[in-house]
């Protein structure tokens, strides 16, 4: 089978001639820096050390062309960027200092070269106020779509590999943690339960709006679109089923019907840890593809 061929047959629930290979492409199916090095020099091959979303700080790799052909990699990636003034900013600050996304979250450099998500802007808001008065990002800046349309052309009419699409935005309750810290938001969330699905349904807000301006972007060029919250630990789910289904399962619902009505490409859910509690609730919302199935965590060992 051709790439897309063996990746679109797996979608359909038919038996490929081998698994589909996915490495690169987004930063939850990435690689690092420092193996990505390693690799192209054990294979050989000589390619420039670029990043992936054009951030040094996150530390993964923007995986070269011909690193993916000698690993038979089925899919290719079509990305959005920050806003070309939130990177411009960046690359102008002071060396060392914090790097700061266009929510007015990001991350401290805790050691030479290691970047840590430390940045956050909400850490002290208890009251919905507070979240109405935070500068929400630009969601339909143009900059960040501007090489999105070109790329997904250029790779649907080349027809060669699946290509999934991966907006840079994290999903609400990642995004939560990065505007109020994890364990802030998670003891909001059971002491202050409205202010803290009043933060996650604004949140969601922008990134239905991102959304929605990369798919115009991308129209339908592509295979699948990539989201993703993390939800679980190595032994159990960082919130209890039932505070999930309350709070969160409706969001994730919400976006995935937006997102289903925009485009016919298949929706990939990424997130760590041991959800097994969660795939039914998973399947019945729309998800298409579960990243990863992680059998080292809990339960989903069940799923080998």
């Amino acid at each position: 089978m051709e790439p897309r061929e063996r990746v679109l047959a797996t979608l359909k629930h038919t038996e490929p001639d081998r698994v589909p290979i996915v490495l690169g492409v987004s930063n939850a199916t990435g690689i690092k820096m420092l193996p990505y090095q390693r690799l192209k020099q054990l294979a050989g091959i000589d390619a420039p050390d670029e990043y992936i979303y054009d951030w040094p700080e996150l530390g993964t790799a923007a995986v070269d062309e011909e690193t993916l052909r000698r690993l038979h990699v089925d899919v290719r990636g079509v990305l959005d960027l920050e806003p070309e003034q939130v990177r411009t900013r960046n690359r102008a600050r002071e060396p060392h200092a914090n790097f700061i996304d266009s929510w007015g979250s990001g991350q401290r450099e805790i050691a030479p070269g290691e970047w840590f998500p430390g940045v956050h802007p909400l850490a002290e808001a208890t009251e919905i106020a507070e979240i109405e008065a935070h500068p929400w990002p630009e969601a339909k800046d143009p900059t960040r779509f501007a090489r999105a349309t070109e790329v997904a052309s250029d790779l649907a009419d080349t027809g060669e590999y699946a290509v999934m699409a991966t907006p840079w935005l994290l999903f609400p309750f990642e995004r939560a943690f990065a505007m109020q810290g994890m364990d802030t938001f998670l003891l909001n969330m059971a002491m202050r339960p409205k202010f803290a699905q009043a933060l996650l349904e604004r949140i969601a807000q922008s990134c239905e709006e991102i959304m929605s301006g990369f798919l115009e972007a991308v129209g339908d060029k592509i295979d699948i679109i990539k989201i993703g919250d993390d939800l679980g630990t190595e032994s159990s789910l960082l919130i209890s089923p039932q505070m999930y289904r309350q709070m969160l399962k409706p969001i994730h619902a919400a976006f995935i019907q937006s997102i289903k009505s925009q485009t016919s490409a298949r929706v990939f859910f990424h997130t760590d840890g041991d959800v097994f509690p969660l795939i039914d609730d998973f399947i019945e919302i729309g998800v298409d593809i579960l990243n990863p199935i992680q059998t080292s965590a809990g339960k989903m060992a069940k799923l080998e």
